[in-house]
């Protein structure tokens, strides 16, 4: 198999297998183990230590490329925030969904104040380059204080129900946590649920809203959009 790009320079496997890797860790609820086990069916002799480097290596690589193919935000935008327990310490996963579930950014930090959440605001906003119409979140006492320094104007909407959107992405991090036997640091959390987010979101779209044709015909198109983020158009 001939390497597509320089992206794979001294790996020994080929792109198609590491991309492969790295989307079976991104889109399933495997370990690295278990995505070890499934390569060694077909005969790839790989451990599960160069999994997760792969996963290290790559992954922010191709959520940035899977992250331009998506469609722009919508002007309602949904956010909440989870807590992580990390050795024993309390962190806080800060998501931003639009009204349709596309996940527009996560981080995690260590407060839940507004000084947080203005910095997540921002980065968000710098991410989107258009500003919302409309701010969804709970009933946390930092997000007004915080909009009124980084959203002036724009309408904000507080109550429990109506951030469900919100509330629910965070569901596959919770199953992927318990994957994971927990994150081993902050800076592990992030690194692996920024692509980690990413690619679900790109490859679960709303499917109960599709037939089962426009939903094939999405998949294909999703599938070749990752070949192109993984540089493997010119694979033989």
């Amino acid at each position: 198999m001939q390497q597509p790009s320089s992206l794979y320079k001294r790996h020994r496997f080929p792109g198609e297998v590491i991309s492969h890797a790295a989307w079976l860790c991104n889109r399933c609820l495997l370990s690295y183990r278990d995505v070890e086990e499934l390569l060694a069916g077909p005969g790839i002799a790989v451990s599960y230590r160069a999994v997760r480097r792969w996963c290290i290596t790559f992954g922010q690589v191709f959520a940035d490329a899977v992250r331009r193919h998506r469609r722009r935000a919508g002007g309602k935008w949904h956010l909440d925030e989870v807590q992580l327990k990390i050795k024993g310490k309390k962190h806080w996963l800060w998501r931003a969904v639009d009204q349709d579930g596309l996940v527009l950014d996560i981080l995690v930090q260590d407060r839940r104040n507004q000084e947080a959440a203005e910095r997540f605001l921002r980065r968000v906003l710098d991410g989107e380059e258009r500003a919302p119409r409309v701010v969804v979140t709970d009933k946390l006492a930092s997000y007004p204080p915080a909009l009124r320094r980084v959203l002036p104007g724009v309408e904000h909407r507080r109550h429990k129900g109506l951030n469900n959107r919100a509330e629910n992405s965070h569901r596959p991090v919770r199953k992927r946590e318990r994957t994971l036997q927990r994150f081993k640091s902050p800076e592990h959390a992030q690194r692996f649920l920024e692509p980690f987010s990413a690619v679900c979101n790109h490859f679960r779209p709303r499917r109960h809203l599709l037939s089962a044709d426009q939903y094939r015909h999405l998949r294909t198109e999703r599938f070749a959009q990752w070949r192109d983020a993984a540089r493997l158009s010119c694979a033989a």
